[in-house]
C-alpha cells in the first residue's frame, strides 16, 4: 500500500496514530490489511498534504 502512493510505511502509521485517517484492519497475524476504499480515503489525504519548499517553477536567478 505504502509503495502504490508513494510513501513510506512509517508514514501510513504516523497517520494513523495521528488520527488523520482510520485504524487499519488487522489480519490473524496482526499484520494491517487494506480494501479500495482505505487505499481511495490514503490517496485523497496525501493529496491533500501541502508541501512547502523550493519552487521548482520559479524562474528567478
Amino acid at each position: 500500500m505504502a509503495e502504490r502512493l508513494g510513501v513510506t510505511q512509517k508514514t501510513i502509521v504516523r497517520w494513523e496514530k495521528a488520527g488523520k485517517v482510520g485504524l487499519a484492519k488487522r489480519d490473524w497475524r496482526g499484520w494491517r490489511v487494506y480494501d479500495k476504499n482505505d487505499f481511495k480515503k490514503l490517496k485523497t489525504f496525501k493529496e491533500m498534504i501541502v508541501y512547502y519548499g523550493e519552487d521548482k517553477n520559479d524562474t528567478k536567478t
